[in-house]
């Protein structure tokens, strides 16, 4: 799946992943591929992303807003 990071400032991450950990303001949400659409806020808290050759990236924010829908993921941060 593509997932991007966006910050006002700047895009955090852009790229293939296979797995994405955020921490939703109903607890944290795991997406994989092919994942149900769905828009979800966040709180504060870190994002992981996980790409195919098992390279795991953090990432801070302290809230914002996910939306998964066709294989994409557009997380919009703080």
């Amino acid at each position: 799946m593509f997932v991007e990071i966006l910050t006002p400032d700047k895009k955090l991450y852009s790229g293939e992943a296979e797995y994405v950990d955020v921490p939703g303001s109903a607890g944290r949400t795991g997406v994989l591929n092919h994942h149900a659409p769905i828009i979800s806020s966040l709180i504060s808290g870190h994002i992981m992303v996980k790409e195919s050759t098992g390279k795991e990236s953090l990432f801070e924010i302290r809230s914002g807003i996910m939306e998964v829908s066709n294989n994409h993921v557009i997380v919009l941060a703080e």
